[in-house]
C-alpha cells in the first residue's frame, strides 16, 4: 500500500480539507478517470493528499492521468475495466485495494451519452447499453466498496448525474432516463446508509466543453440528422454562456468529498446551485423536499413558489433556493 505525502501548503476552498474531514492517506476511487472531469477530479483529490485509484476502459488514457498525478507529487494507481462488467469491476477494485488500501471516497463518473434519436427509431440494445454503463456501473462499484465503508462506519459516494435526468432531453432519452435513475438511486442509498455514517450525493456538473460534449464540438454530423440537432444545441448553449466551467464542477465535487455538505446527503445538486445557501437552510430543504426527484402537483407548486427561480438555462435546472 502506498501512502500519499501530506500537502504542506495551506489548502484553499477548492481542495479537500484533509486536516478537518479526511485522514491523510485516505483513498479515493474515480471511475471514468482517464479523461475529462474524471481526470480533473482525480488530480484535485491527489493534490489534496488522497491516494487516487482510477478506472476506465482506455489503458493509455489512464496511464496519462496517473503520470500527471505522479508528476505533481501525488499517488495514483489505475485499473482497466468496463464498469458494467461485474467481474471486471471486482478485479479492478481488488487490484486498487491491494495497491492503495480500502476506498473512503467513490466518485461514480463513468458514463456514455448513448443513442440519439426518437425512442422508437434507435436500436433498443444500444439504448439499454446506456443503462448498463450509467446505472449498472454505478450500482456495481457502489456495492463493491460499501461493505468496507459500512464496516468502518465512514465513507462518501458522489454519483455524476445530469439535469437531463431531472428534467428531460428529447432525442437523448437513454441518457436522460439513466441519469434520472442514478439520482433516485442516490436518494434511496443515502437513506439506507445514513445510520452507517456514509453520505451519498448526485451531482450535475453542468454542460461542459469537455467529456461527453466533445463530439459536438469536434465533429460534424450529417445535416438534418438527429445528432446534428443535438450537437447544434450543445454548441449554442456553450457559446451563449449557459454551460459551466470544468473548474467549478470540480470544486463542487471536492466540496462534497470534504464532508462540509454531509447534511445534504441524498440530494441532487448542481454546479449552478448555491450549496452553502442550501446548507444554511437545511431544515427548509428537508421540510419541503428540495433537491430531490418527485412529482409536483398544483398544491406543492403553490406551497413551494417562494423557493423557485428561473433556470440558469431552460430545461436543465433543478429546483433551487430563491
Amino acid at each position: 500500500m502506498r501512502t500519499p505525502t501530506p500537502a504542506s501548503a495551506q489548502q484553499s476552498d477548492d481542495t479537500l480539507d484533509t486536516r478537518r474531514n479526511e485522514p491523510t492517506g485516505s483513498v479515493a476511487l474515480v471511475t471514468g478517470g482517464g479523461r475529462g472531469v474524471g481526470r480533473l477530479v482525480g488530480q484535485a483529490l491527489a493534490g489534496a493528499g488522497m491516494a487516487v485509484g482510477l478506472v476506465a476502459r482506455s489503458e493509455d488514457e489512464l496511464a496519462e492521468t496517473v503520470a500527471l498525478i505522479e508528476a505533481a507529487g501525488g499517488v495514483a494507481a489505475s485499473a482497466t475495466a468496463d464498469v458494467s462488467d461485474e467481474r471486471a469491476a471486482a478485479t479492478a477494485i481488488t487490484k486498487l485495494r491491494h495497491e492503495l488500501g480500502p476506498v473512503d471516497l467513490l466518485i461514480n463518473n463513468a458514463g456514455i451519452v448513448g443513442p440519439v434519436g426518437p425512442a422508437w427509431e434507435v436500436d433498443p440494445d444500444t439504448w439499454w447499453r446506456t443503462m448498463e454503463v450509467n446505472l449498472r456501473g454505478t450500482l456495481l462499484f457502489t456495492r463493491l466498496v460499501l461493505s468496507e465503508m459500512v464496516g468502518r462506519r465512514r465513507g462518501r459516494i458522489v454519483n455524476l448525474s445530469s439535469h437531463a435526468g431531472v428534467f428531460r432531453w428529447p432525442l437523448v432519452s437513454a441518457y436522460s432516463v439513466s441519469k434520472a435513475a442514478v439520482a433516485k438511486f442516490t436518494e434511496n442509498l443515502a437513506r439506507e446508509t445514513h445510520r452507517h455514517g456514509i453520505s451519498v450525493f448526485s451531482v450535475h456538473p453542468g454542460l461542459l466543453p469537455i467529456g461527453l460534449a466533445e463530439p459536438a464540438l469536434a465533429t460534424s454530423s450529417p445535416p438534418d440528422s438527429h445528432e446534428a440537432r443535438v450537437h447544434a444545441w450543445i454548441r449554442q448553449e456553450l457559446a451563449e454562456g449557459r454551460g459551466a466551467e470544468p473548474a467549478a464542477a470540480v470544486e463542487l465535487i471536492i466540496g462534497l468529498a470534504s464532508g462540509r455538505y454531509d447534511e445534504l446527503s441524498g440530494r441532487q445538486l448542481s454546479v449552478h446551485d448555491d450549496v452553502d445557501a442550501a446548507l444554511a437552510r437545511i431544515d427548509d430543504v428537508r421540510d419541503t423536499e428540495l433537491y430531490v426527484l418527485g412529482v409536483r402537483t398544483l398544491s406543492t407548486a403553490a406551497a413551494q413558489h417562494s423557493w423557485r427561480r428561473r433556470p440558469a438555462y431552460a430545461g436543465h435546472e433543478m429546483v433551487t433556493l430563491a
